[in-house]
This record gives C-alpha cells, structure tokens and sequence, in this order.
C-alpha cells in the first residue's frame, strides 16, 4: 500500500508539470449546470471542504445518480483527493453500475476497517489529467491514480473504459468526469 501511495503522489506531482489543455467541448460533453443544485445543500458542511459548484466532487454532490459514489468517496477519507485542483479526469461509476456488484459488497467496502481497500478501488477511476472525449483514443492505456491501467476503446461513437460505457461527461473546473455504467475494478495484487 506505501507503494501505490508513493507512486499516487509521483503521478500527481508529474502530472501537475504537464498541464493539458483541455479542447473546446464536443457535442456529447456537457459543461457543467449553471444552476445546478449548491454542493452544500445535499451533505451537512462538515462532511465535505468547501468547494467550487463546478468541482468534480460538487458534480457528484449534485447528481441524483451519483449517491453511493459520493459516500464511498467519503468513507474512504478521499474527497479532498478527488477534489484537488488537478487536473483530473474521473470515471464516475453510477448508483446502477455499484449496485450490479455482488449483494454486500458496499455495505462490507464503506466499514472503516476497509477504508484502504476502498480507497485503491475509487484511485483505480481516477487518471491524474485531464481527458475529455475528443482526448480519448481507441486502444488508449490510461494510468491510474492507483497504479493500475485501464484501456479506452471507441467503437461507433461510443467510448468504453475497460468495459463500461461512458454515458456522459462533463467538464469540470478541475477535469473531466466521465460517468460510466460500471465499477473498475484494479486487478488482484499478485
């Protein structure tokens, strides 16, 4: 665990080096609602830092589709993670993509004693750059916060991830979020 910690703040330093431009937006990336929801209004203000309304952590806080990722970012202690100025791109797993994991697995992922395991899982959606559609190339192996990679294909106009559909993104004030239909999951540890 020290490793990928380490090898997170390297890719985190490196990454705040080379900073990308992001394209103008393309047709199926959305900016993010002007007169979306206050980050504050879903949890109390304890519960998170304050925060831009156009954060990747204040997008999440807003969609009605992105509770249990919000709680699992909370639960693992990694919102100011994700909520860093970046830039960052994260693949945002809906309510439906967590709730085809097997029966338990949440519940048993957001108990404090599995707070570490958690974290790698929501490090291994998170790419330290910011990537927005036109950015994304098919056969395209991206690095993970965690130390994993996961491989972008674009078939037809539509984008996967390892598998899961990108169903919509989002440019926010520090990335990208990519909201996908399924939970990436990083490979076992030998």
């Amino acid at each position: 665990m020290k490793r990928i910690v380490i090898l997170a703040a390297a890719l985190l330093a490196a990454s705040a080096c080379e900073k990308k431009e992001e394209p103008a937006a393309p047709a199926p990336e959305a900016q993010a609602p002007a007169a979306a929801e206050p980050a504050a209004a879903t949890p109390s203000p304890s519960d998170l830092p304050p925060l831009d309304a156009n954060n990747i952590v204040s997008i999440a806080v807003g969609s009605k589709d992105h509770k249990t990722l919000v709680a699992a970012l909370k639960a693992a202690n990694y919102v100011i993670g994700v909520s860093n100025p970046g830039p960052l791109t994260v693949f945002a797993p809906t309510d439906a993509a967590f709730a085809k994991l097997p029966a338990g697995t949440v519940d048993n992922l957001v108990k404090p004693e599995n707070g570490d395991q958690l974290r790698h899982i929501l490090q291994h959606h998170v790419v330290p750059s910011a990537y927005g559609v036109a950015d994304l190339k098919d056969g395209q192996v991206l690095g993970m916060v965690d130390g994993g990679h996961c491989t972008v294909k674009v078939a037809d106009g539509k984008i996967t991830i390892d598998g899961a559909n990108v169903l919509a993104s989002i440019k926010a004030s520090n990335g990208v979020v990519h909201v996908i239909d399924a939970v990436l999951l990083p490979a076992a540890k030998p």
